[in-house]
């Protein structure tokens, strides 16, 4: 039998509820509880088969009840009083419609404490899981809880093994998924992909007496968890161990239920960014698919105040990503390897010097990164974007060590024959072959490149241009040169004026130290300083507006088609001359001064000239040797810029993009063509106008 017919026959409980008014982004968590019900009650029955087997027919008729209950609970996958003790399933229950209601209540409270809290049969606010008591209260008050409880009492999952039960999970929680609006990748991983990531885990495994430790951090309802563990298990014969958190109440307790009908597996609920299950763990594989895009602003304090010093950085506070990697990263054995999908958010976010650059530097850093894979666009069912694979090593092999793969599988897929939401296309097993034999021979190809880890950090190295005018001068030529502190001649950082007047369109000002104001107008002489007068001084500006600024013994104004500050001298042997300072800045300011022992409030307007300065930055190949790579960046400078400048800081950053690795440039069209192109339209231009005369 193929548990996939079970598929159609699940999904079609849906159609009582589309008949009873609930509306479809509703539908998953009415089917998410009964679907874990029937998987409960059909692994239950087929463990007390197995039971019977184990113990033969002759002794287990002979083994006391009690005998026989206890054996059955010391199994620790759940009990329930009805099915060992009664005989009596769901689909018993629901032949008597009189009694229906008190048996399935009754049917419910004889489940184990645990499978109650997680079904949620006696939820409180705040501890629903799965809900079922809420989702029961909603269907009896539309009347359809029966026939709904039948519907789903005719699925019969006994004949399947805990792998097969899985596959129709997936496939159904990938349906939930479409409908739910979940967040891209947060609920449900395609099972093409987790064939992947299983068979990227299996190309670095060997056979072994020691315990294979699985890990997955945001393990939903445990579709890749789970999925990558059964394939490992049919390749090789090393024991498993499953560990996975997730703080999703439904999807952990889907996961939790799962993971007790499986030889050795551990499920917790919880966030884990602030409350690490398994914090005093390390394994041997790690896997996630962490939500994209998703706020920790909710508990940004908690991680702001970590002190696991698993988080190195802190990235941008609308994007989580990086804090799971770097979780991940702290989870990992001396010989642990690790396969988690991102966004391509994660590969080139973040300009030089922050967080997302930080982390990425760090990893490659410590170099753990042992490749990317871009996986092609329509892959997950409720999002279009391109994915990637991060390949963790922490024991890379001797011609991997400080390189980085980068494999561009955009093209390795096959197309659907029918669309499943967003998902157009699948990586089908002779693809998934090819991509992770490239991996595991580590060598160039057309669609595979193979870099030192050096080649995706890059220098930012900032400075400061000063300003000139058409003729080369900066007024900072014009500042006195002054002793500093250290003793050492620097030039000063501006020149005062006294000026005796200013204008500057209507604005006309020869008093700057203002003691008088308009009382009718103003209640104080700070309230004229605030309400007028520090505005006007602020909408001066020289480049727009013919500015003069008078003093003893000159003129300054900007000549904007010099790009210079003009002295326009105004003494008996100089009158007239115009003389350029270089490109500089007229700077006027008004500040309020409260009142001394020896003087009243007042506002001084003051008047400065400064040189022009840019602050700017430019991204220039890194070098790892400090002296071949301060050498290139001087080399950049002499070359590019031509403008006086002083150096910044230099920040080393780290971007690792797919675009620039594969892009593949368009070939341009000859000229010949395009003249020819453009007669053609001309001559069915002519065409058009004889037909409309």
């Amino acid at each position: 039998m193929n548990i996939l017919q079970y598929e159609s026959k699940i999904w079609a409980t849906a159609d009582l509820l589309r008949g009873s008014g609930i509306k479809e982004s509703e539908w998953p968590s009415f089917m998410m509880p009964f679907f874990a019900l029937v998987m409960i009650e059909s692994r239950l029955i087929r463990m007390f088969d197995e039971l019977k087997a184990e113990i033969g027919e002759e002794a287990f008729k002979e083994i006391q009840q009690e005998d026989l209950y206890d054996l059955i609970k010391d199994k620790g996958q759940g009990y329930n009083v009805f099915i060992f003790e009664k005989n009596q399933s769901l689909s018993d229950i629901c032949k008597n419609d009189k009694s229906f209601d008190i048996d399935f209540d009754a049917y419910l409270h004889g489940f184990d404490g645990e499978t109650k809290d997680l079904l949620g049969v006696d939820a409180v606010e705040g501890e629903k899981f799965l809900d079922i008591r809420g989702v029961i209260a909603k269907l009896k008050a539309k009347k359809v809880l029966l026939g709904y409880t039948k519907l789903w009492a005719e699925i019969d999952l006994k004949p399947f093994n805990n792998s097969e039960i899985t596959t129709l999970e997936e496939h159904i929680k990938r349906k939930w998924a479409d409908i739910s609006a979940e967040t891209a990748g947060e609920q449900y991983t395609p099972d093409d992909v987790i064939a992947l990531i299983s068979d990227i885990v299996a190309s670095k495994i060997e056979e072994s007496d020691k315990l294979l430790k699985i890990y997955d951090c945001t393990c939903g309802g445990g579709n890749m968890l789970f999925g990558v563990e059964d394939r490992i298990n049919k390749k090789f014969k090393r024991l498993t161990q499953t560990y996975g958190q997730d703080w999703n109440d439904a999807l952990y307790a889907l996961a939790k239920i799962e993971s007790r009908f499986r030889p050795d597996s551990k499920i917790e609920h919880g966030n884990t960014l602030v409350d690490d299950k398994f914090d005093n763990e390390e394994f041997d594989v790690v896997i996630a698919n962490p939500p994209y895009g998703v706020s920790w602003s909710g508990y940004a304090k908690d991680i702001q105040n970590d002190k696991t010093e698993r988080f190195k950085f802190l990235p941008s506070i609308s994007d989580g990503q990086l804090l799971f990697m770097q979780h991940l990263i702290s989870k990992l054995d001396s010989n642990g390897i690790g396969v988690v999908v991102h966004n391509g958010s994660t590969l080139f976010s973040g300009d030089a010097g922050s967080a997302e650059s930080n982390i990425r530097k760090w990893m490659l850093d410590t170099d753990i990164v042992e490749a990317i894979i871009q996986l092609p666009t329509d892959e997950f069912f409720n999002t279009a974007i391109y994915t990637y694979l991060w390949i963790l090593n922490k024991n890379k092999h001797p011609n991997q060590k400080n390189r980085i793969m980068m494999i561009n599988a955009a093209e390795k897929f096959s197309a659907l024959n029918r669309n499943k939401g967003s998902k157009r296309k699948y990586i089908d097993k002779n693809h998934r072959y090819e991509i992770v034999n490239t991996l595991s021979l580590y060598e160039d190809y057309e669609y595979s490149k193979i870099f030192d880890k050096t080649f995706f950090y890059f220098n930012k190295q900032s400075i400061t241009l000063t300003d000139t005018d058409k003729s080369g001068l900066s007024f900072e030529s014009n500042l006195p040169l002054k002793n500093n502190k250290a003793g050492e001649l620097e030039r000063v950082k501006s020149i005062k004026l006294e000026p005796t007047s200013i204008t500057c369109g209507s604005l006309e000002l020869s008093n700057f130290t203002i003691t008088e104001y308009d009382i009718a107008k103003y209640a104080s002489l700070l309230d004229y300083y605030t309400e007028e007068l520090k505005a006007q001084i602020s909408q001066i500006d020289y480049l727009d507006q013919q500015l003069i600024i008078s003093t003893e013994g000159a003129q300054y104004y900007f000549d904007v088609n010099q790009n210079s500050i003009v002295k326009k001298h105004m003494s008996d042997n100089k009158e007239g001359v115009e003389e350029t300072l270089g490109c500089g800045k007229i700077v006027i300011k008004a500040s309020f001064k409260k009142a001394t022992k020896k003087q009243p409030n007042r506002i001084i307007i003051s008047v400065e000239l400064t040189p022009s300065f840019q602050k700017d930055f430019e991204i220039i190949p890194y070098h790892e040797d400090e002296q071949e790579n301060f050498s290139a960046i001087e080399e950049f400078m002499s070359r590019y810029i031509k403008k006086p400048f002083k150096y910044g800081e230099n920040t080393i950053g780290v971007e690792l993009n797919f675009n620039k690795i594969f892009y593949k440039s368009e070939p341009l069209r000859s000229a010949t063509e395009i003249l020819n192109e453009i007669s053609q339209l001309n001559d069915s231009l002519s065409e058009l106008e004889k037909r409309m005369i």
